[in-house]
């Protein structure tokens, strides 16, 4: 019947009609037209174009995700196959008959049929069933489809009788009709049953999200530009979302400085702030708006979570229903959603200005609820967000989570959080949370005031908590022993621990493996500081056991570094090369930055390569020792300065050697004497002695050190064959004590020591037995640095005796000469005519080092003219004019 007017007239009728007497509006069969700063994805459009080789394509997300862009501009630009008939679906489509209308008027504006071959909707509430059979009839016989684009179908998804006649048609259209819907919901068609056949094409929120290059692309179209990093803070802060980006370059586009707009962007005012609560808060019910304002402060929110910020018992069904409506709640899994980040961000100011002083109420309800739910490192942040730092530590000692501020992945995040805790939080706990954070700082004195002050403060045994309170000052205090080099304290501290562990359950032990780990590791290198080898060893092997992960990763490499520092102190160099790179292994594997990362393996492996003479692989394992060790670890430090000290007298710089180990034995007051630092010490300075001329300085050392190892018996025996006195020597050799698993490095400096001693002594046979013992031992570890240590005895007894050396070409040349065996082709430069002496050998090793004519004659207590004689000499030798050629030829024929 036509319509009339308010006043009685009839409305013109200009074009097709309604089932309600509206006229059609053919704006809604329009294609939109994307704006030129669209940016074309081929990964969606892809995607699209293989969609609607099938029956149905569903793209589905939430308002100003770019649906309908997408699918615009694809029609646009690539021209689908088949006829395109565009709808933009309104509200009042809800009624079957004006939403047949105008799909019916869409399909005939692009050539379907005409009106009384199919025939209109009578009524606005329905759809005779003839009309959808002669629909179907029709698409069935066509030679190519249409593809019917539904815009906004989330308008009418609810309506189950539309969802049901759209489902009619398309089964009996056979391949004559094409469905892409464009919804914020998910349709009620049957599409279970199109995806168990392979039938439908999904896009979906997080596929249309900008991925950073897209990103920059979109910048780029605006006008702007930004750096990579601050291009991903863009795309991850408003999580792709398209009409996000969108807005905040066209806010930026108006600034002075657009990149720093865009990186100081508030969210929470601005067209995006009403853009996001018009089209999504204002759109809900008034406890679905609570709800949503309140879970702002989440990260990820569980209903029985929001249940508890709410008050009420509603979440479950609120926050499924919010998820199937895209309005931007996503489902994460095991019934936890997030908040789209903008959204959370607009939400949060939205908060404080409907309900100001609620946000801290709110964060202590989460902190108590995911505490109480075992997620601990979920609840903390809350914690500090409510200012409710007695909470916070109180809980973070009850779960045992101390040792989390001192290893794995979350310790740079507590540390962050815990530098936020008032002055005002006082207890056993919070003080134990601060002393945690000084020790792991290194800093040794505030630490061990903050553990004497939760001391004073813990409770007795009988009161709630108090084991966990004990077992964590106690792990401290292993901790506290170690840094002052104390084993006799960290022995202590160490078995507080096992009474604290005693009163609490084995499984709350269990889920913590960090906490043993790193008791025994700090037992353990307290141990190792005072020369307590075998407890030392018996505690870090221990350790190196623990579980792996990421909790007991720098644990296990502490310990294996350690072990290897014992290995080598034993003498054994293939062991504890073994186990250094072992501890470099497990670092790379565990991800440990090298900031993270131990120096000791990297001193290990810097001592091994001295050992075997490969000077430069020494200095690079210090370089990365020195860059890498933990700040004030008293082996580290003590380690540094005595294999410095080792190079420059290989070098041939036994002064500055000296200078170093001086500074060495000054050790801070803090910290206990160990044994085997100043034993190594007074070792060290007495080859530094040696070497410099200084034999009875030398004796002087070590006499004064009164170290009895054998390293330091060997370098006595040698300062006293240097004065000449060969029976003392003998004396000192002959009781040398053994039979404490001395390694290979150890026997071979002793043999080669009495080698000596039976040379200085007249013993050739005896002297030349002794060296080919000891080359047999060095062979397999490859130990060069003992022998070129020994001095001009050995170079003299090897050119008596050459064929000592045969078999040992892995000996430096400038002990055993470079002659080729008889027979072997010249393939190389010819050999020097006239061995060099011992001093010119010296002379030739310093011009190497650049040094100058004043600096070796210093170097060598010679004079000047003395100096430029030898450098004749070897210039004549090496068939070489100058300096320069000198060291090339002495290095071609291996005499460096």
């Amino acid at each position: 019947m036509p319509r009339t007017t308010p006043g009685g007239d009839r409305a013109p009728q200009a074009g097709p009609v309604a089932p309600n007497g509206d006229p059609v509006l053919a704006a809604r069969f329009s294609v939109p037209v994307p704006p030129k700063t669209y940016v074309r994805r081929p990964r969606l459009t892809e995607r699209l174009r293989q969609g609607v080789e099938g029956p149905v394509t569903l793209v589905n997300g939430p308002a100003g995700a770019g649906k309908t862009l997408l699918v615009a501009d694809w029609i646009a630009d690539e021209g689908p196959p088949g006829r395109v008939a565009w709808l933009t679906v309104e509200p009042e489509d809800n009624g079957p008959g004006v939403f047949w209308t105008y799909v019916l008027e869409s399909l005939r504006r692009h050539g379907l049929a005409s009106p009384d071959e199919i025939g209109s909707p009578a009524r606005s509430g329905e759809v005779d069933h003839s009309l959808l059979t002669r629909l179907a009839a029709q698409l069935s016989r066509r030679a190519e489809p249409f593809i019917l684009v539904l815009d906004e179908f989330d308008r009418v998804a609810a309506s189950a009788d539309i969802a049901e006649e759209l489902q009619f048609v398309l089964r009996h259209s056979g391949d004559g009709l094409r469905l892409l819907i464009l919804s914020r919901t998910e349709p009620l068609l049957p599409l279970h049953r199109y995806r168990a056949a392979g039938e439908v094409t999904d896009i979906r929120g997080a596929d249309l999200a900008f991925r950073p290059e897209e990103t920059a692309e979109l910048l780029s179209r605006h006008g702007m530009r930004l750096s990579d990093e601050g291009t991903r803070a863009l795309t991850e802060r408003t999580g792709g979302w398209a009409a996000g980006l969108r807005l905040c370059l066209l806010a930026a586009q108006g600034a002075d400085e657009p990149a720093l707009f865009l990186k100081d962007f508030e969210a929470g005012r601005s067209t995006l702030a009403d853009f996001l609560l018009a089209e999504v808060l204002d759109t809900q019910p008034a406890e679905t708006q609570d709800l949503l304002l309140r879970t702002s402060i989440l990260e990820q929110i569980h209903p029985e979570l929001a249940n508890a910020l709410t008050g009420r018992q509603d979440a479950e069904a609120i926050l499924a229903a919010l998820h199937r409506a895209n309005a931007f709640v996503e489902a994460i899994g095991h019934s936890w959603y997030r908040l789209h980040p903008l959204f959370a961000e607009i939400l949060r100011v939205h908060l404080r200005v409907r309900h100001p002083g609620l946000e801290p109420e709110l964060h202590r309800r989460a902190a108590r609820w995911l505490s109480e739910a075992g997620q601990l490192a979920e609840a903390l942040p809350h914690a500090a967000d409510a200012g409710d730092w007695e909470l916070a530590a109180t809980r973070f000692i009850d779960e045992l989570a101390i040792g989390r501020l001192l290893t794995g992945l979350d310790a740079e995040r507590l540390d962050e959080l815990f530098s936020r805790m008032s002055p005002d939080a006082c207890g056993a706990a919070a003080d134990l949370v601060r002393a945690a954070r000084e020790l792991a700082r290194h800093d040794l004195d505030r630490g061990l005031d903050r553990l004497r002050r939760a001391e004073e403060n813990l409770p007795t045994d009988e009161a709630p908590g108090s084991a966990a309170l004990r077992l964590s000052c106690a792990l401290l205090r292993v901790l506290a022993a170690r840094m002052t080099g104390s084993a006799d304290l960290a022995e202590a501290a160490a078995e507080d621990v096992a009474a604290a562990e005693r009163a609490l359950p084995a499984e709350r032990l269990a889920q913590h493996p960090e906490l043993p780990a790193l008791m025994l590791t700090d037992l353990g290198s307290a141990e190792l500081w005072a020369g307590r080898f075998d407890a030392a060893q018996s505690a870090l092997s221990a350790a190196a056991r623990a579980e792996a992960g990421p909790e007991t990763a720098f644990p296990r490499h502490e310990c294996l570094s350690r072990l290897a520092l014992i290995d080598f102190l034993h003498g054994w160099p293939g062991r504890a090369e073994t186990h250094a790179r072992e501890a470099v292994a497990e670092a790379e594997r565990s991800g440990l930055p090298p900031a993270a990362r131990t120096g000791v393996a990297q001193l290990v492996l810097a001592a091994v390569a001295i050992d075997r003479d490969d000077l430069v692989a020494a200095r690079t394992h210090l370089d990365h020792a020195a860059s890498s060790a933990v700040p004030r670890d008293p082996i580290v430090t003590a380690g540094l300065a005595l294999l410095r000290s080792r190079l420059l007298l290989a070098r041939g710089h036994p002064r500055a050697a000296l200078r170093l180990l001086e500074e060495l034995g000054q050790p801070p007051a803090v910290v206990e004497p160990s044994p085997w630092v100043n034993d190594r010490t007074a070792l060290g300075m007495s080859h530094a002695y040696l070497a410099d001329g200084r034999p009875q300085a030398a004796r002087q050392v070590l006499e004064d050190e009164g170290a009895t190892s054998p390293e330091n018996v060997v370098a006595a025996a040698r300062a006293r064959l240097a004065t000449g006195e060969g029976e003392a020597a003998l004396d000192l050799l002959t009781a040398l004590p053994t039979g404490h698993g001395e390694g290979p490095a150890i026997t071979v400096r002793a043999l080669l020591a009495r080698a000596q001693t039976a040379d200085a002594l007249g013993d050739g046979p005896e002297a030349q037995r002794l060296v080919a013992r000891a080359l047999s031992v060095a062979r397999p570890e490859r130990l060069r640095r003992p022998f070129l240590e020994s001095g001009p005895w050995l170079r003299r007894l090897a050119r008596r005796r050459p064929d000592l050396a045969q078999g040992h070409d892995w000996l430096p040349a400038s002990l055993v000469g470079n002659a080729p065996a008889a027979g072997a082709p010249d393939c190389g430069p010819a050999p020097v005519t006239e061995p060099l002496s011992e001093r010119e050998q010296e002379v030739l090793e310093r011009l190497a080092q650049m040094m100058s004519t004043e600096e070796i004659a210093a170097d060598l207590y010679l004079s000047v003219n003395t100096v430029k004689t030898h450098l004749k000499s070897l210039y004549r030798k090496l068939a070489a004019t100058r300096r320069g050629e000198a060291v090339r030829r002495a290095r071609e024929l291996h005499l460096l």
